[in-house]
């Protein structure tokens, strides 16, 4: 079993930068793929970026030259570094961790980005 708890989630005006965190801990299987997904009200559930363990990325398009994310396999760490927010961006986001053994999600962190 994988836990994962997401942090840094807030409310922030347009053009403001998140950073968010996630923590693993559990049966860690590697190698695996970290990510963030979003979820805004109404919406379907859609890939933001995601991150092998040797550090292959890759990002949705409206995340590319806003986002970054990185990870730190040994803390079993994930962040996303959100920069010129838009109100767009206003969604739960999901922190991810999958491997050939399972699919594992955190509760999500609220992102609000107000115009």
């Amino acid at each position: 079993q994988v836990q994962l708890v997401e942090s840094g989630g807030g409310l922030v005006q347009a053009g403001g930068s998140l950073r968010l965190s996630c923590a693993a801990s559990g049966n860690i299987f590697r190698p695996n793929t970290m990510g963030w997904y979003r979820q805004a009200p109404g919406k379907q559930r859609e890939l933001v970026a995601t991150i092998t363990s040797g550090g292959n990325t890759n990002y949705a398009d409206s995340a590319k030259g806003r986002f970054t994310i990185s990870r730190d396999n040994a803390k079993n760490l994930v962040y996303l570094q959100m920069n010129s927010l838009k109100p767009e961006d206003t969604a739960v986001y999901y922190c991810n961790l999958r491997s050939a053994l399972r699919n594992s999600w955190g509760q999500g962190t609220q992102v609000t980005v107000s115009e």
